[in-house]
């Protein structure tokens, strides 16, 4: 049995180590493999977490308690269980959770009110800076209705045509007829 513990500490340690220096390689690798099981908890990271905990329980229980082999084998995949429960709740989903991307896509863009960063001409392009969460993007615009937009006016994103992003002014400018 001390044999079985002492290759589950080491398998742990060294999927521990390999996933430090290769991780985004291995999360490429593995990506999709527990999906079949569609359970969250399968998650590579509290698998040999268990795994570890399994192996290093058994160690310490065989070495340092008076059980006998079938309630240390018992007693370490509890422990190993329990670790598993804490580290899925404690890191894993607190992780999936907290994951935020700075990306969009441009099909996200209408409806989004941004300010004229370089003044669009009548017939012609220039910029508007739209915030997406916490940070700011900025698109090649155009104006909707083919009107000359100065900069620094607040705008809203009509549509996307081939990249550039439609817009119109979001509220009238003081001073200006229309």
């Amino acid at each position: 049995m001390q044999t079985l513990y002492l290759g589950c500490l080491a398998l742990g340690v060294i999927f521990a180590v390999v996933s430090v220096v290769v991780g985004d390689l291995i999360g490429n690798v593995l990506d999709g493999i527990f999906d079949v099981a569609s359970f969250d908890f399968l998650n590579p990271a509290v698998l040999a977490g268990g795994v570890t905990v399994f192996g290093g329980a058994g160690i310490l229980l065989t070495r340092y308690s008076r059980l006998e082999d079938g309630a240390v084998l018992a007693l370490s995949l509890l422990i190993a269980a329990f670790m598993g429960v804490v580290l899925y709740l404690g890191v894993v989903k607190p992780m999936d959770k907290s994951e935020m991307s700075n990306g969009f896509s441009m099909s996200e863009l209408p409806g989004k009110i941004g300010e004229i960063t370089v003044p669009i001409p009548a017939k012609g392009y220039g910029e508007i800076m739209v915030k997406f969460g916490a940070g700011n993007s900025l698109h090649t615009a155009a104006s909707f209705e083919q009107l000359s937009l100065p900069a620094g006016i607040k705008v809203v994103v009509v549509e996307v045509r081939e990249g550039v992003a439609l817009v119109t002014e979001f509220e009238e400018r003081k001073g200006v007829d229309s």
